[in-house]
């Protein structure tokens, strides 16, 4: 057997490798627990490393999300609101997310138009409790809101301008200058419209937002999410990106990596020294993590009540579209190779290209790989059905091994 002080290596090497892999705006852990996780194992304190992803992980599970919209009334704030809940009915007040109950979404009164004075307008709206704000407005920003911002900045909190309902502005220039018109050089000017109402007062030029509430995958909302996400504690990262529209690729692979990121974390924790037992259990593995694959197809918006609305988009039957998600089939689906079979060949492929638990002699629980291998096969599906073309392209009823990319190499192995 490998040396405990050797294992401890190797698992703080694996360990450094999987964390570098990702994106900073996709990091669950701040580079501070990172390193203590790398330090303890180097140093062969495994259960110290252990009691910090411990902690990491309740914090991840325990964080809650307040986001404050402001503006005045009348500029598409509640519609912008429900567009971050991807939701379509308007509703007032505070908004929980649909799915994610811990995201939570605070509908604040313009400074300009409460009863109480601006200088007690941040007390009465109980700035400290909220992540960031949102200062909306569907014309120029006005001086209330510049002075809002230079308010929060100085609390060193986060503000975003956004500015709504950008596809009514082009489809009115458009209309009146039909020969005209140009879409950016348009856009180009609503920004710096917005900005030289901020520019004098803020002394500096914040970002604009151009977006469309009836568009989130257009105009500026990608963009948007990507900024908020960007700046949120690493810890608070697992809470806000299964929230983010499936609507782009990007958004896509930020879900799945800090989704396979907790995974890690959970298996690090349960990690045994000891071979990974796959036989005669697997099955009563799959039925116990039908709650947890229900949860992940949410996340990237496959859950039923979702495909049901893709059919309609995409107008084809609810049954042509489970036809086409490899990760309905991986469990079920049997060909010529037990799903036994197919889980091994695909432990050791990751193990072998990633220097993984196989390589370095660590193993964890294997309802790691099972997790690890769905998440990857559902963002698969949701790649696929990110436009009708896209989905129509594909060859219908493919079965899981010809499906996802690695399936593929593994069963060359």
């Amino acid at each position: 057997p490998i040396p405990l002080s050797s294992k401890a290596m190797a698992w703080a090497s694996s360990f450094d490798a999987f964390v570098k892999n990702f994106k900073m705006e996709s990091k669950i852990l701040s580079d501070e627990i990172i390193t203590l996780i790398k330090s303890y194992t180097e140093e062969n304190k495994l259960q110290e490393a252990l009691s910090v992803i411990d902690n990491a992980l309740r914090d991840i599970e325990n964080a809650t999300l307040n986001i404050a919209v402001t503006g005045e009334t009348r500029i598409g704030k509640s519609a912008f609101i429900n567009a971050l809940r991807g939701v379509w009915d308007e509703e007032e007040g505070a908004g929980d997310h649909p799915k994610f109950p811990q995201v939570k979404i605070w509908d604040l009164p313009g400074i300009g138009t409460t009863k109480f004075p601006p200088q007690n307008y941040l007390t009465e709206m109980k700035f400290g409790e909220y992540d960031f704000f949102i200062i909306i407005s569907s014309t120029h920003f006005k001086e209330n809101d510049a002075q809002l911002a230079k308010a929060i900045k100085e609390m060193k909190m986060n503000f975003y301008f956004v500015r709504t309902k950008t596809d009514n502005d082009l489809y009115n220039e458009q209309k009146s200058k039909p020969k005209s018109f140009n879409k950016e050089k348009v856009m180009i000017n609503i920004r710096e419209d917005c900005s030289r109402h901020l520019q004098d007062i803020l002394s500096s030029e914040p970002p604009v937002f151009l977006v469309s509430n009836l568009d989130r995958s257009g105009y500026d909302f990608p963009e948007l999410e990507m900024k908020l996400l960007r700046e949120l504690p690493a810890h608070k990262h697992h809470i806000f990106m299964p929230s983010l529209h499936s609507v782009t690729e990007a958004a896509i692979n930020l879900k799945r990596d800090s989704l396979k990121q907790k995974v890690r974390l959970e298996a690090m924790k349960a990690g045994v020294l000891a071979t990974i037992p796959l036989g005669g259990m697997i099955r009563d593995d799959i039925e116990n993590l039908d709650e947890t694959f229900n949860l992940y197809r949410s996340y990237f918006g496959l859950d039923d009540a979702s495909l049901e609305n893709i059919a309609k988009d995409f107008n084809v039957s609810v049954n042509e579209i489970r036809a086409q998600l490899k990760s309905l089939q991986l469990l079920t689906r049997t060909t010529d190779m037990s799903f036994e079979e197919k889980l091994l060949k695909y432990i050791e492929y990751i193990s072998s290209i990633t220097g993984g638990p196989l390589a370095t002699g660590l193993y964890f629980r294997k309802t790691y790989y099972l997790k690890s291998l769905f998440i990857d096969t559902v963002s698969s599906d949701a790649k696929t059905l990110l436009t009708k073309e896209e989905f129509l392209s594909q060859k219908m009823g493919s079965c899981v091994s010809d499906a996802p990319e690695y399936w593929e190499a593994a069963m060359e192995l």
